[in-house]
């Protein structure tokens, strides 16, 4: 059952934000929590916290490619926040991390997307 995903979602501090914590792998056992949860944020923007996330695979990879681009696509952006350095590394090899925000801290990438914003 350790492999299990659970998805927090939480409203960020201005309007229009919100957050997506991820508890567990995202991997192609586990994509469906994501994907619901993905496609239920309609927020203009969306932080996905993966400091509890030990490892994606590559049906998770896509799940989050896919995801970007569904977003991008109706003008919302998205984040990450917290990646690991297993993670990163994946995104690196599979030149998806250009593609991401990626900020250290959840509050980080709030308060960098809320001052583009309004930039």
């Amino acid at each position: 059952m350790a492999d299990t995903l659970e998805v927090e979602q939480l409203r960020g501090d201005l309007p229009g934000q919100g957050v997506l914590c991820l508890h567990g792998p995202l991997t192609a056992e586990n994509l469906l929590p994501f994907q619901h949860a993905i496609r239920r944020e309609n927020s203009a923007t969306v932080v996905l916290d993966f400091s509890e996330v030990p490892y994606v695979d590559s049906a998770g990879l896509g799940s989050l490619v896919s995801a970007y681009i569904s977003r991008h696509k109706s003008g919302q952006r998205m984040a990450l926040s917290g990646v690991n350095p297993r993670v990163m590394k994946l995104l690196e090899i599979t030149r998806t991390e250009s593609l991401f925000l990626i900020f250290e801290t959840v509050e980080e990438a709030m308060n960098a997307l809320s001052h583009a914003a309004s930039a």
